[in-house]
């Protein structure tokens, strides 16, 4: 029963990285530094909450944040900027996912895939997303838009923390999400073939 609700902690935490990477992993460096909730001393994992690491992820949100102003989020989802997000995304996720497991004493090779799976359906729910609703909304909206995105990584991360069944509730939003988008662009292609 523990390794199970390590493993769904590990999966809600990678599926709130996928959301957004680093502020949820600041959140989960924060909170098992302070022994909240989990904690990854005396693990292989240890470096996740050591203040040089969290240091490091502050770092990077305020990069990605000042980017983002300045070339647009759009501009930072598409090309090699995107995919290096999707890679942190998918790297830190299977670390969190890996270091909740090891903090029991667990075997880690299962949080690893665990946390690629779950980082990758949030990227693959989220990703196209916010893409369709960015381009219904006026510029001042698609600037707030990230802010939603970073505040629903936040509580997903806090929530797999606080009660690890809850990630079940975050897995099937987001596969919920994930499945909607997808049959929308087959319904789209599907319209244009008929046109032809």
């Amino acid at each position: 029963m523990d390794f199970l609700l390590d493993l769904l902690q590990g999966c809600g935490i990678a599926a709130a990285i996928g959301i957004r990477p680093f502020l949820p992993a600041l959140l989960v460096g924060a909170l098992a530094s302070a022994d909240l909730g989990l904690d990854f001393e005396g693990t292989g994992f240890a470096f996740l909450e050591q203040s040089g690491f969290l240091l490091a992820l502050l770092i990077a949100v305020a990069a990605v944040d000042l980017a983002a102003r300045q070339r647009g989020t759009e501009g930072m989802e598409a090309g090699p900027v995107g995919l290096g997000l999707a890679g942190v995304a998918l790297a830190l996720g299977a670390l969190e996912a890996a270091g909740s497991l090891a903090d029991r004493g667990h075997p880690v090779w299962p949080g690893v895939l665990a946390g690629l799976a779950c980082a990758a359906l949030a990227l693959a729910a989220t990703r196209p997303l916010l893409a369709r609703t960015r381009r219904r909304l006026d510029l001042d909206a698609q600037r707030a838009l990230p802010l939603y995105a970073e505040s629903a990584g936040l509580v997903a991360a806090g929530l797999a923390i606080l009660f690890p069944p809850l990630s079940l509730l975050v897995l099937a939003a987001l596969g919920r999400l994930a499945l909607g988008g997808r049959r929308r662009e087959e319904g789209k292609h599907a319209g244009l073939r008929i046109l032809r």
